[in-house]
């Protein structure tokens, strides 16, 4: 059995209660689907404990920024972040982070941080069979921080949510296991006060993780993952 986990944004809190229960299922191996850092206010620590575990790690968007230097054309809070974590972030952790991968295909089984199409920063909120490659029959996707199982014209689509910050309304750790019987999701709590106590200790106004007792985006937006065919396809 395999764990898939995505976007921790430096929420150790969060990656531990996760890992700890990962443990406790007895999963031979673990895989990140990326945005180890960004957000919270312990980025350095969650890329120790992945290196530490040999996790391996695709390429999000957050990981991106502090490996390229390059900002968020969307938000000035994002950047505010990553300009906090790049100067904690040591040249050890960045270098762990710029050798993540694009995406990983395992047999019909295909893993990527956005979409096929945009593997970086492409949201995924309707999903079609037009976002399967070929050759794809289950596709894993993080990026929207929204845990999702679909199944779309007989194919597979997995959003595992969000390790460090969930949107869809359940502020619990979230994501997905997949074995031979199939995928499976999975919701952990975790001390929120305790990642809110580090980013006050980091400077940030409550704005910055309010949210997260609320399972949102900062700013309080929930999102949601639907098929783009709600009609003909099924969710679960």
């Amino acid at each position: 059995m395999i764990a898939i986990i995505s976007d921790i944004h430096g929420n150790l809190p969060a990656l531990e209660a996760v890992l700890a229960r990962i443990d406790e299922l007895g999963c031979s191996s673990i895989l990140s689907l990326g945005d180890v850092v960004g957000y919270y206010a312990q980025p350095g620590e969650c890329v120790d404990v992945l290196k530490a575990r040999d996790v391996p790690n695709i390429l999000g968007n957050h990981d991106y920024y502090i490996v390229s230097g390059e900002g968020c054309p969307r938000s000035k809070m994002v950047n505010d972040i990553i300009e906090f974590q790049r100067g904690i972030i040591s040249a050890d952790q960045r270098a762990w982070l710029a050798g993540s991968q694009t995406y990983v295909v395992d047999g019909s089984t295909y893993f990527v941080h956005g979409s096929w199409q945009d593997p970086i920063d492409e949201y995924l909120y309707k999903v079609s069979q037009a976002q399967f490659p070929d050759g794809c029959e289950q596709l894993f996707a993080g990026h929207t921080h929204v845990q999702v199982r679909l199944e779309i014209g007989g194919k597979v689509f997995c959003n595992p949510g969000s390790v460090g910050q969930p949107r869809d309304g359940d502020p619990r750790a979230a994501f997905a296991t997949l074995s031979p019987t199939g995928i499976e999701l999975h919701r952990v709590a975790y001390d929120i006060d305790r990642t809110a106590h580090h980013m006050r200790q980091a400077g940030f106004p409550e704005r910055f993780y309010e949210n997260l007792y609320l399972g949102a985006q900062i700013g309080g937006r929930i999102d949601k993952i639907v098929a783009a065919d709600a009609t003909n396809d099924r969710s679960a």
